[in-house]
């Protein structure tokens, strides 16, 4: 358990070093979950691994990627996947579809897929384009390679808890890379209460399936909770994805609690800068969320990096189980 802090921001520094130390990032650095750093640590033992496996097995993982449409937040997401997947040894192949392009053209690529050897673990970047329902589309990928986890099998698989074996769920990424940034702030997670503020398929419930298996308490809150505030003081964990720019206040956070921000939202810049200008917040309000919290994400370099790595580690699992290969211990 974290240890409690002090509500009072004056407790940690003395009168001349607020002076100097006058931003909470810094005054409390080492509460921040450094996201980003733990990402690229992540990322090399993957690369690390799939040498390996390749020299050991003669087998490389393959990623397809498929973007339908010209959605500017979806190419850069596609491109910074791609990059990622090429860095850590992982072929990746694109492919780009026309925005018109039909559900049973995009089924069709999904299954000419599924049945290429080579290809791994199949990545179909949402959203899709009105015509196509993208539940159809999630559901025409072989679950072993549905390295998203967004599969009905693989959430199945999650809520019940198989996790291991070569029939084991794939778990959404961003999910799985907040329990990762936890266990290693916080280590055993059990006997915890954990409040998961959103009930996404995405991630407030695999999220909230992650945790219930770290034995952890699980409250799953959401827009229709009663006395919210109170519900997300009482936990230990607090985990935020609600796609509400800097909802969670600091009165709503235990002293002492790990907060995990999973929003990635743009505001406008404050009041005196270009009015053109914007930036990127949480769910949460960082600046004074961290007087309280014993630990917290920041928005960026907290979850979103862990979401491409996880994605990375997912279609080396997927590979090495697909070849009846033991899948590393991540």
């Amino acid at each position: 358990m974290i240890e409690a802090v002090s509500n009072n921001s004056a407790d940690a520094t003395g009168p001349g070093e607020r002076t100097n130390m006058s931003n909470p990032r810094e005054r409390y650095a080492d509460r921040v979950i450094d996201g980003k750093g733990f990402a690229e640590a992540l990322r090399g033992r993957i690369g690390k691994n799939i040498a390996a496996i390749n020299k050991a097995h003669g087998l490389k993982p393959g990623l397809a990627v498929v973007l339908v449409g010209d959605d500017p937040a979806s190419k850069v997401y596609v491109r910074n996947k791609e990059k990622a997947a090429a860095e850590a040894g992982i072929t990746a192949t694109d492919h780009r579809l026309d925005a018109s392009t039909g559900q049973a053209e995009l089924v069709a690529l999904v299954e000419q897929l599924n049945s290429d050897p080579a290809v791994h673990g199949i990545l179909v970047q949402l959203p899709l384009p009105d015509q196509i329902d993208p539940n159809a589309v999630i559901d025409a990928i072989a679950p072993s390679k549905d390295v998203d986890g967004f599969h009905v099998i693989n959430t199945g698989r999650l809520a019940t808890s198989q996790m291991t074996g070569p029939d084991a769920a794939l778990v959404p990424c961003t999910p799985l890379g907040c329990r990762m940034l936890l266990e290693d702030r916080l280590g055993d997670l059990s006997g915890m209460n954990a409040v998961v503020l959103g009930r996404s398929n995405i991630v407030g419930k695999p999220m909230a399936a992650l945790l219930t298996q770290a034995s952890c308490t699980v409250t799953v809150a959401h827009s229709r909770t009663k006395d919210l505030a109170e519900v997300c003081r009482r936990a230990d964990i607090l985990v935020a994805a609600v796609g509400r720019p800097q909802m969670v206040r600091r009165d709503w956070i235990k002293p002492g609690a790990a907060v995990i921000d999973v929003g990635i939202n743009r505001i406008a810049a404050p009041s005196g800068e270009d009015p053109d200008k914007t930036r990127l917040v949480g769910d949460v309000d960082f600046d004074a969320a961290i007087e309280v919290a014993g630990a917290i994400t920041p928005v960026p370099g907290g979850v979103g990096p862990m979401t491409i790595a996880c994605l990375l580690a997912n279609t080396v699992t997927a590979a090495c189980r697909q070849n009846g290969i033991e899948p590393p211990a991540w």
